[in-house]
Order: structure tokens, then C-alpha cells, then sequence
């Protein structure tokens, strides 16, 4: 499974990789609106940081909750991009919902399976 979890982690910094780029090339004349759009970039970088972090420590409660809401914020996030998309199949929305919601499980698995921390 940590494998699999790693995986879906990739993907997302590849699609962030991606969305980067093409951020550019669909805003460069325009500052505001690419400055936006990279900031979701290094968000989904950061998300995708944080899980495979997550994967390798065992037991940590807390970066375990935090990845699960990161997760569910950005698979709210990929829902609401197909919706307004009008295509619920869009590959874009899709590949990283099917990633992030695999991660959310593997998050809310790894949060409730940690033994807490003794004080």
C-alpha cells in the first residue's frame, strides 16, 4: 500500500508540474490571472509534499489529520473544476481526483491506526 500511496502522491506533483506549465503558456500576457493559477500549482506541490511525508512516518497523528483535510479541500477543489468544466469526465479534474481521493483514504487510514503520543 505505501507504494501505491507514493504513487498518487506523484501524480500529483506531475499534474502541479503540468499545471504549471500550462499556466504559463495560457497566461503570460496576463500577470494576475498566472499568478493565480501558479499558486495552485505550489499548492498541490505542497499537498503532494506533506503526503509523501506522511507515507514515511509512521504514527504522526497530526501531519496524518493534516494531509486528510489538504486532501479533502483539494478534492472539493477537483470536483468544483468538473463541475464548471460541464464535463464530470474531464481528465484534468479527474486524474487528481481519483489520486487526492486515494490519498484521503490512505491519510484518514494512517490518523486513526497511529497510536497517540505519550506526554
Amino acid at each position: 500500500m505505501k507504494k501505491t500511496d507514493m504513487i498518487c502522491a506523484g501524480i500529483l506533483v506531475l499534474s502541479a508540474i503540468g499545471h504549471a506549465f500550462g499556466s504559463y503558456i495560457a497566461y503570460k500576457s496576463d500577470p494576475m490571472t498566472l499568478l493565480w493559477a501558479l499558486s495552485a500549482s505550489f499548492a498541490v506541490l505542497l499537498l503532494a509534499a506533506i503526503n509523501l511525508l506522511r507515507a514515511n512516518r509512521h504514527g504522526d497523528r497530526s501531519l496524518s489529520w493534516t494531509c486528510f483535510f489538504g486532501n479533502l479541500a483539494w478534492l472539493a477543489a477537483c470536483i468544483t473544476l468538473a463541475r464548471l468544466l460541464g464535463n464530470p469526465f474531464d481528465i484534468r479534474a479527474d486524474l487528481q481526483g481519483v489520486a487526492v481521493l486515494a490519498l484521503t483514504g490512505f491519510s484518514v487510514k494512517s490518523a486513526l491506526s497511529a497510536r497517540p503520543a505519550r506526554s
